[in-house]
C-alpha cells in the first residue's frame, strides 16, 4: 500500500526511520553488508510489531557526507532495502540516501520495490554542511520518467535543515513550498533546523494551507509534542524512537510502543 492510499484515510501517517549502520567505503564503516542487513531488518521488526504505517531507510551513520556517493553505496542500500521489502511487503517503504544522492535513491527504491524517496535540494539553491546544494527537480524527475519509475513517489525537504538559507532569504517557506509544488513534488517534508529539533508548529500551518499536496513533519517528533501536528500528512520519527532519544543510539522498542500508543488512543 503507497502512502498515498493512506493519506486522507489514517491520521497522522507515522513513518519509522532505520538508520543503517555506516556503509563501506565510509569512515566509520566497521561492519559488513550481511551485519548492516541484520541490523536493519531488527529494526524494521521492532517498528511493524509495534504497528507503525510506513518505514524510510537512511545511511545517516556515513559521516561526513559527500554528494560524490560511489556505487558500493547505491549497492548497499539496494541490498538493505530489498531485505526490508521483503520482510515487511504490505508496509509503505522509503529510502533516502546522503547526501542529497536523490538519483541514487531512485534507482535504490526502484530495484529494491519502495514505494517513495525522500530528496533533499528539489527546489532553490542553499549552502549545506557538506557545500553548496543546487536545485535538482528538473533533473530528478525526468530522470525517474526515462526509468518507468513514476509509481515511486518523490517527497522532498524545503527549507532543508542542517543548512544556511542566507542565498534565498527573500523566499518564504511558504513560497518555497509553492515552488516545490509547482515542480511536481509529490509531497513537502517541514523540519526544525537540525536532526531531532522540533519543527515550527506555525510554520507547518502555514505551508499545508499553502498548497494541495501532502505535508509531512521531517523531524522532532516526540510523544509530548506529537499533538501539535496531528493534522500532518504523516510524521518521520527517528531520533525520539532512540534509547535517550538521540538518532545515533540503538532503537528503544519501549519508546516506540509508548509512542504508537499514544497515536492509537489520539486516531479514536
Amino acid at each position: 500500500m503507497k502512502f498515498v492510499d493512506l493519506f486522507g484515510r489514517l491520521k497522522s501517517v507515522v513513518i519509522g526511520m532505520i538508520h543503517v549502520r555506516p556503509l563501506p567505503g565510509s569512515p566509520l564503516s566497521r561492519s559488513t553488508v550481511p551485519e548492516i542487513v541484520e541490523e536493519a531488518c531488527r529494526e524494521a521488526e521492532i517498528y511493524q510489531d509495534a504497528g507503525l504505517d510506513g518505514l524510510i531507510i537512511e545511511n545517516m551513520h556515513d559521516v561526513p557526507y559527500t554528494f560524490d556517493v560511489g556505487p558500493e553505496v547505491c549497492a548497499s542500500m539496494t541490498a538493505v532495502c530489498s531485505a526490508v521489502r521483503r520482510l515487511s511487503p504490505s508496509l509503505p517503504v522509503g529510502v533516502q540516501v546522503l547526501s542529497a544522492a536523490n538519483r541514487t535513491a531512485l534507482a535504490v527504491a526502484l530495484a529494491s520495490g519502495l514505494d517513495f524517496i525522500r530528496a533533499e535540494g528539489y527546489v532553490f539553491s542553499h549552502v549545506a554542511d557538506e557545500g553548496l546544494l543546487n536545485a535538482c527537480a528538473g533533473e530528478l524527475l525526468r530522470y525517474r520518467r526515462s526509468l518507468e519509475a513514476d509509481h515511486i513517489q518523490v517527497f522532498t525537504d524545503i527549507k532543508k535543515k542542517h543548512s544556511s538559507h542566507s542565498i534565498t532569504s527573500d523566499v518564504s517557506v511558504v513560497e518555497t513550498a509553492q515552488a516545490a509544488e509547482f515542480f511536481l513534488s509529490d509531497g513537502l517534508i517541514v523540519t526544525g533546523a537540525a536532526t531531532g529539533v522540533q519543527a515550527d508548529p506555525a510554520e507547518f500551518r502555514a505551508v499545508a494551507q499553502s498548497v494541495r499536496i501532502p505535508v509531512l513533519i521531517g523531524s522532532g517528533v516526540t510523544y509530548d509534542n506529537v499533538d501539535q501536528y496531528l493534522d500532518a500528512n504523516a510524521m518521520i520519527i527517528g531520533s525520539h524512537f532512540k534509547k535517550g532519544g538521540y538518532w545515533a543510539n540503538a532503537l528503544d522498542p519501549e519508546r516506540v510502543k509508548r509512542f504508537m500508543g499514544k497515536m492509537h488512543e489520539l486516531r479514536k
